[in-house]
């Protein structure tokens, strides 16, 4: 565990409870990343929408995992097991959480779905939007081209947005799962009336899986709250604790009702360690029971860091710092920003409006409604010199109203405070809707060969088995 003397703890306490500002930040986070940061005085790191920059203290963290291992060999296990304790409950206080049981780790979302489809007896309908991210998409659907599952998916509407009354409607007595995003990957869009939703889909015999990776950390996530019944995430962006670091939240209510899965290991046994076999199992109480086999440990070491610094930090302070921050920014050109970082214009995510540098929002789509994560997303890039050509230019004045700014302040504090340089590899980077991407890649590569895709309605589209 860490020592009294931790940097970590230091800094978070030297940056009080007052609302934050850059020169706080400057002193005390500044020197957490220090090690990340020295490697961004010669470069740019641009993709802060996807992986998220370790702390230094998560190099010490993991090293004491290994210790560990070098010293007790197998009773490492008692250190191991209270790290995985202490990583259960601190996702617990970031997800709102009852208790610490309910989180059960996982290396991926799609482990978290898996067994969620796996605690059926027979092959559940599934309702779940065109806009999932790909690894809980890919298992949906292959549940469905099995058998195993009847996949209905709700369309965005022709900007790519979805809405709460498409959802509703798709969800019908019978309907056994909802899947859902609390923040749309492809789009940066907050799903509203996510309450209203849940509510209907119990009203009508559902239970809910929402997925909450692309805001945990720059969002207040409350599972409590919501009335969800599993959640899925992890630590790859915002929570800066790299891959492998995810979860599976399962609620006191389903746990309570003695829901099992078939994604289980010896882990999931009532005393693992005791090697009995009584026959049928017998399972650990409450989530313990969704526990698979021998765990990857190292990674509640790698996630530590980056957990106690969101919970030390609040995710709503950082949240309002990030909104004040562009209050300003918002009023200001894309090509007024390109000129001021010498041709180099960084066109983020933003948190929880629509984005601007001179776009404007979707018809109809409140500000709160937006919060921009392209989680697991990979950004489209274009070389300075492209930048200022004419029809690259076009392709920015056609799709600016998607553009997004980095959710997390932090992230685009550490790259606006270097500056861009002449001799420097200058780069323009676009976070636009996925379907536009192979548009503005053929647009810089001077081609008009390739299509985009077109949206469609909203109406459910059934996957058959």
């Amino acid at each position: 565990m860490p020592s009294a003397a931790d940097p970590l703890d230091a800094a978070l306490a030297a940056l009080g409870p007052a609302p934050l500002d850059d020169a706080r930040l400057r002193a005390h986070v500044w020197p957490l990343f220090a090690r990340v940061l020295a490697r961004s005085a010669q470069r740019v790191y641009l993709a802060n929408h996807s992986l998220g920059r370790p702390l230094d203290a998560m190099d010490a963290d993991v090293r004491e995992g290994l210790a560990a291992w070098y010293a007790d060999l197998g009773g490492a296990w008692s250190a191991w097991m209270a790290e995985h304790d202490a990583h259960r409950a601190r996702l617990a206080r970031l997800l709102g959480a009852a208790r610490p049981d309910t989180v059960v780790p996982r290396t991926s979302a799609a482990q978290g779905l898996r067994a969620v489809l796996n605690s059926a007896d027979a092959p559940l309908r599934v309702v779940a939007t065109r806009g999932e991210f790909d690894s809980l998409d890919v298992v949906l659907r292959e549940y469905a081209n099995r058998g195993r599952a009847r996949l209905d998916l709700v369309e965005p509407d022709g900007d790519g947005e979805f809405h709460a009354e498409a959802i509703v409607r798709a969800i019908v007595p019978g309907t056994g799962l909802v899947v859902l995003s609390q923040v749309m990957f492809q789009s940066g869009q907050v799903l509203p009336e996510l309450g209203a939703i849940v509510a209907h889909a119990h009203r009508a015999g559902a239970r809910v899986l929402l997925d909450v990776y692309h805001a945990l950390g720059v969002l207040p996530v409350d599972v409590a709250a919501l009335g969800v019944d599993f959640a899925v995430g992890g630590a790859y962006k915002y929570l800066r604790g790299g891959p492998g670091a995810c979860f599976l939240y399962v609620a006191p209510a389903v746990l309570d009702a003695g829901v099992r899965t078939l994604d289980i290991g010896w882990f999931a046994k009532e005393a693992p360690f005791a090697y009995a076999r009584p026959d049928p199992p017998r399972l650990a109480a409450g989530g313990d029971a969704w526990l698979e086999s021998t765990p990857p440990v190292l990674t509640w070491y790698q996630a530590r860091s980056g957990q106690r610094f969101t919970l030390g930090t609040g995710v709503a302070r950082l949240r309002e710092h990030c909104r004040a921050h562009h209050e300003n920014a918002d009023k200001q050109a894309a090509d007024a920003v390109a000129q001021r970082l010498d041709h180099f214009a960084v066109l983020h995510t933003s948190t929880d409006q629509q984005a601007h540098l001179g776009a404007r929002q979707h018809p109809g789509q409140h500000a709160e409604h937006q919060q921009a994560h392209h989680h697991r997303d990979q950004a489209v890039f274009f070389d300075g010199s492209v930048a200022n050509q004419q029809r690259t230019a076009h392709a920015v004045g056609q799709w600016q109203r998607n553009l997004r700014r980095a959710p997390d302040h932090l992230d685009e504090f550490f790259t606006n405070d270097h500056a861009a340089h002449g001799d420097q590899d200058l780069l323009e980077v676009l976070a636009v809707h996925r379907p536009h991407d192979e548009a503005l890649k053929c647009q810089a590569h001077g081609t008009g060969h390739c299509h985009g895709h077109q949206h469609g309605g909203q109406h459910g589209h059934h996957v058959a088995p």
